[in-house]
């Protein structure tokens, strides 16, 4: 009879424990979930489908957006191809200002820096010519007046008019590309190449001298702005055309489809130009290596674009 109650209060002492274990457990749990992200992202009013599109950012970034209040149009942003997440501020910001702006479009513009004025003090940064071929100048990116490229050399007669060169690599580049183009009946020949800092501030300064510095802006860079400099870039025309009607020549077509297979990119597309800050010149090409080239004509977005997001963005 007593063996019987003992076992009866060991099975009510078991039970017991087991009940207070697994009451222990969904308390802790309960704890822990409502120190998770998703708790606190749904306690700020964000939908379960939201929350699992922000999750996807690392636990810094996760911080940094709790400090947020709710807004529907942050995982629309988080959602875009080329998201930066350091941006965001400038998305929301740039998207309450032009409401009639699509979200992709804001991004693109955001990471190039083209929401603010051309050359805005407030916005320009050194380029870090650490970077070679991939090093960035535009009109928020400056080259120093004394950086000069190594490996700068001259270019023959064959392959461009007098007193051009480049670096090294981009004159290689150009001349398989050249040859290759040859071999299908079409002529390149190269217009314009390395530009030192004192050439680009006489062309400059020309322009403004002749018309206005309005005008000089919107035909050619300030010194320093100027990706000439670098020694990477190169205006090709054809024989028996100029920059002004070589878009209308075979050899401009041909370079519009193959330059990426020798490592160039069409620098200043056709509607671009409020990412670029230049106008459609489909005579200017710079050099950046076969891979980035390829995948910059595949993804058919500008260098700018490309640079803040798989250059800059990775450091």
């Amino acid at each position: 009879m007593k063996r019987r109650r003992l076992k009866k209060e060991v099975y009510y002492v078991f039970a017991g424990l087991v009940i207070f274990i697994i009451a222990l457990t969904s308390l802790i749990k309960h704890i822990n979930y409502t120190h998770s992200y998703e708790y606190k992202f749904l306690k700020l009013g964000y939908e379960k489908a939201q929350v699992e599109v922000i999750l996807n950012l690392k636990d810094k970034q996760l911080d940094e957006l709790l400090k947020h209040k709710y807004d529907k149009n942050i995982t629309s942003f988080i959602k875009q191809k080329y998201f930066i997440f350091s941006n965001l501020d400038r998305y929301l910001k740039y998207q309450k200002e032009n409401k009639s702006t699509k979200l992709k479009d804001i991004v693109s513009i955001v990471n190039v820096h083209a929401d603010h004025e051309w050359y805005d003090e407030d916005a320009i940064k050194d380029t870090d010519t650490k970077k070679g071929t991939m090093m960035l100048v535009n009109k928020f990116y400056h080259l120093k007046e004394d950086y000069v490229p190594e490996n700068i050399v001259d270019a023959s007669k064959t392959y461009a008019y007098d007193e051009n060169s480049a670096t090294e690599e981009t004159i290689s580049a150009f001349k398989k590309m050249y040859a290759k183009a040859k071999s299908e009946g079409l002529n390149l020949i190269i217009t314009s190449s390395y530009r030192t800092y004192k050439d680009q501030d006489r062309i400059w300064n020309s322009y403004a001298i002749r018309e206005s510095e309005e005008w000089a802006d919107a035909y050619a860079a300030r010194p320093g702005y100027s990706e000439h400099q670098t020694g990477l870039a190169l205006d090709i025309v054809t024989y028996k055309s100029t920059m002004d009607n070589f878009d209308e020549t075979p050899e401009a077509k041909w370079l519009a489809d193959n330059a990426y297979k020798y490592g160039f990119i069409l620098r200043y597309p056709k509607d671009k130009e409020n990412l670029t800050g230049y106008d459609y010149e489909p005579w200017h090409y710079r050099y950046v290596g076969v891979e980035n080239a390829k995948k910059i004509y595949k993804e058919g977005i500008t260098f700018e674009e490309y640079y803040a997001y798989y250059v800059e963005n990775k450091d």
